[in-house]
């Protein structure tokens, strides 16, 4: 369907996901342009591949050729958008972007890694691990892969690692040969109502894999087994199930030595390229997937081993004695706690102020109690006004609801504006800067004060 045409169009093409479909076409040599709402790192890396981008409503910057244009977009742009109601209404061919990758992951064999969190990390990793150690494979990330500098990878291979995102029932246009499901807590309530149409979503996800198939659940999560035809294989950080690791040592900077145990063998002396014990966590879902995939387990070792994993998520940007510096993309109130316990893991002693930029109303709302329990595990806390995304303001619901519910004393509610100021009046030991939203514009000038300091 959509190979028929001659010019792809794209509404919010910096996002991560649409801006990977984005370079998918690009490099098919489509004629590919779009439009967001602000310039961004992404963007100009876009740009430089040659995708002409702008940041106005021009409903005139359209390829004027309805019928030779297809146009993708995310649900994050907004219904009053005049280029949004201007493709409709001149009867360009339209779809949203999980649709257009759904149709993608059609035509291969299709590896989908979901879940409520960890399915980034999860899914760059086993994308490393067919490249790095099989035959390769197409991959379409959620986040830039700092193995390959790019969320798309492209292989002649017809093998599809993708990540497979609940938001706005997106994974339902997936139909995987294998699947992981690494967690299926509470969020996007917007969309869901309730946490009980999450879990139920996740099990549509896994009924939709066939019975030759897969999917690879993690231990003690919540998944409906009515519908599901595929096998169905467990898997943990350290709890004996179909995979699992044992014989964890830790060594120097966070690191963990550990066995993979699957139900093909022991793989003994197994090392991840990334630090904290949610990456050992991280790779047993990927290995399990790459290992019933076919992947031998020699390749798989070497391959966990040179892993160097994904912007933004557990990203360490400044390690000294004097000053540490790490940025992650936690935006929901478990991730943080796992952050968080990651950090005091390898930073052990040290005085964590974590920098907080919460994502959404509609998340802040609903768990605005869990977010406070979170960041309380902070020494000290910085926290910004909310990101807004795609969302409308919701009278009462703001920053000040999570923030006097959290109970350490030595906290700072500070506009973005203020926040570098803040930062250089502080003490700081060890920094975290924690959310989904544009907190990472921020990411190059604190790395480069605390370098000044270090």
């Amino acid at each position: 369907m959509m190979a028929e045409y001659k010019n792809y169009y794209f509404l919010g093409i910096g996002g991560i996901g649409m801006s990977a479909i984005a370079r998918y076409f690009n490099n098919a040599g489509y004629s590919v342009s779009g439009y967001d709402r602000t310039p961004s790192p992404l963007t100009a890396r876009l740009e430089q591949e040659g995708i002409s981008i702008h940041y106005e409503d021009r409903p005139d910057l359209i390829p004027q050729d309805v019928e030779s244009t297809f146009v993708i977009y995310t649900p994050a742009i907004p219904a009053d958008l005049e280029e949004f109601k201007t493709v409709f209404a001149k009867g360009y061919n339209v779809c949203k972007r999980s649709r257009a990758l759904g149709e993608i992951a059609r035509k291969q064999k299709c590896l989908a890694v979901s879940g409520t969190h960890g399915k980034t990390t999860t899914s760059t990793l086993l994308a490393h691990i067919l490249t790095e150690g099989g035959k390769g494979c197409n991959a379409f990330l959620g986040g830039i892969s700092k193995n390959y500098d790019t969320n798309l990878l492209l292989s002649k291979e017809p093998v599809l690692v993708a990540e497979a995102d609940e938001f706005d029932r997106s994974f339902l246009q997936l139909f995987p040969e294998i699947a992981v499901i690494t967690a299926t807590d509470a969020d996007h309530l917007d969309i869901y109502k309730d946490h009980s149409h999450v879990i139920e979503a996740f099990g549509e996800f896994a009924s939709q894999i066939n019975e030759s198939g897969a999917v690879i659940i993690k231990k003690g999560v919540t998944v409906p087994r009515e519908g599901i035809k595929a096998r169905v294989y467990s898997y943990s950080y350290d709890q004996p199930c179909d995979f699992y690791a044992s014989d964890i040592v830790p060594v120097e900077g966070g690191y963990f030595d550990f066995t993979v145990n699957s139900p093909m063998g022991r793989i003994e002396h197994c090392r991840v390229g990334v630090p904290g014990w949610v990456n050992v966590e991280n790779a047993i879902a990927a290995s399990a997937c790459a290992l019933l995939h076919g992947i031998e387990p020699e390749a798989l070792r070497k391959a966990l081993a040179s892993f160097r994993g994904v912007k933004r998520r557990f990203d360490i940007h400044v390690n000294t004695p004097k000053v540490a510096y790490v940025d992650d993309y936690a935006h929901h109130p478990n991730e943080i706690k796992a952050a968080i316990s990651s950090i005091r893991n390898i930073f052990a002693g040290r005085r964590i102020c974590g920098i907080f930029q919460p994502h959404l109303y509609t998340r802040t709302r609903d768990f605005a109690d869990e977010f406070a329990e979170a960041l309380s595990g902070l020494d000290e806390l910085i926290m910004l006004p909310i990101y807004p995304a795609r969302e409308l303001p919701i009278e009462g619901v703001n920053a000040e609801m999570v923030f006097d519910k959290v109970t350490i004393s030595d906290k700072h509610l500070v506009s973005k504006e203020q926040l570098l100021d803040t930062i250089k009046s502080l003490d700081i030991d060890c920094l975290v800067t924690i959310g989904a939203g544009d907190i990472e514009r921020f990411i190059n000038p604190i790395e480069e004060y605390l370098n000044t300091i270090c």
